[in-house]
């Protein structure tokens, strides 16, 4: 393994901002999993300058529904610098204070973007890196080895990604689709030695199967790496029932519930239905009845313009502004909602 000297400058024991490393007591109430900039089109589609129509308070519905419009290519970006800064600041006023936001290869990653959207609004951005799903990565990444992958990775915590001098500060998302292809499990591989050589935590996408997120947490304790440091998302689009979930929890990997806001049944994604924030909720209070409450964080995973308070949406506001209030109603305590809203990120983000 080449070594990638840390300039004199160690990471352990501190979190690694876009604008710099930071002490963990620094960091207030996080979201786990956001887009801030961002283009999640299909790569197929991306030559595509008919965008469809404008958003509008008219055909915001339709458009997050799926059907009726036949080109809704805008929904898929979020590229409007301006307006992303004003949506942070918003959220730091409903009680923000930090975004883990995980734009990584094959989504368009804009680090200098987040830097000046973190200097102009004073919110903490943490930035991901690594590679989303096999169909949104460069074809040429298909023939590079596990090695070249954690190289990279490495790079882009210790010096700076993407073409710049910002630096990451976690490993991910990392794609995975069901089932799982070669190249993804690659990248894994790659994530978990860069996890270990830097200190850093991982964020995985898994596929849309139920029984996929327990083959990612297998995989991962198979390869020796502490399931500790490692964050499963999407899990309200994935697993609905607790027998999964706890199972999936004892593996000592950590549950992402990023779907908060996302209030209708309706998925164009895959054939589910999607829960709402109240059954959201009761979920996580089975993990927390089960003892792991150290074990579950929350975020909107906001990836479409539609989902922004500008354009109709909930925005990065909703949880603090909506659900905090709610799992205060629902009998949560003080110390278990900054349990998944501090503590939990603090220990994840810290560099170990």
């Amino acid at each position: 393994m080449t070594s990638h000297p840390l300039k004199g400058r160690s990471l352990k024991g501190k979190i690694q901002t876009v604008l710099g490393p930071i002490a963990p007591e620094q960091l207030g109430r996080t979201l786990m999993h956001e887009h801030v900039l961002c283009d999640i089109r299909p790569p197929e589609t991306r030559g595509d300058n008919d965008l469809g129509p404008e958003i509008t308070l008219e055909n915001v519905w339709q458009i997050n529904y799926g059907h009726g419009l036949k080109r809704a290519g805008r929904k898929y970006m979020l590229d409007l610098e301006d307006i992303a800064t004003r949506e942070v600041r918003m959220m730091k006023h409903e009680g923000g204070d930090a975004i883990v936001e995980l734009t990584c290869g094959g989504l368009s990653p804009d680090p200098a973007g987040l830097k000046r959207i973190a200097e102009g609004t004073g919110v903490h951005l943490i930035m991901g890196c690594g590679y989303y799903v096999n169909d949104y990565q460069d074809p040429r990444n298909h023939g590079r080895t596990v090695e070249d992958f954690a190289q990279e990775m490495i790079g882009q915590i210790v010096h700076g990604a993407w073409g710049t001098d910002v630096r990451a500060g976690m490993i991910g998302e990392i794609g995975c689709q069901a089932p799982w292809t070669d190249t993804e499990k690659r990248v894994m591989q790659a994530a978990l030695i860069a996890a270990a050589e830097t200190g850093a935590a991982i964020n995985v996408h898994p596929g849309r199967d139920a029984d996929q997120p327990q083959e990612v947490a297998d995989f991962i304790k198979a390869a020796g790496h502490p399931t500790d440091r490692i964050v499963i998302s999407h899990i309200d689009r994935t697993i609905f029932d607790e027998t999964r979930l706890l199972k999936l929890a004892e593996t000592g990997v950590t549950i992402e519930f990023d779907l908060f806001g996302q209030e209708s049944s309706y998925y164009g994604l895959s054939d589910i239905d999607m829960p709402n924030d109240a059954t959201r909720l009761k979920l996580i209070r089975a993990l927390i009845d089960h003892g792991h409450l150290d074990r579950v964080v929350i975020s909107h995973d906001i990836c479409y313009r539609t989902r922004l308070a500008s354009f109709g949406g909930h925005g990065y506001g909703h949880i603090f502004r909506n659900v905090v209030p709610m799992m205060g109603r629902r009998g949560y305590s003080e110390d278990e909602i900054d349990a998944i809203l501090v503590h939990n990120p603090r220990r994840l983000l810290t560099f170990v």
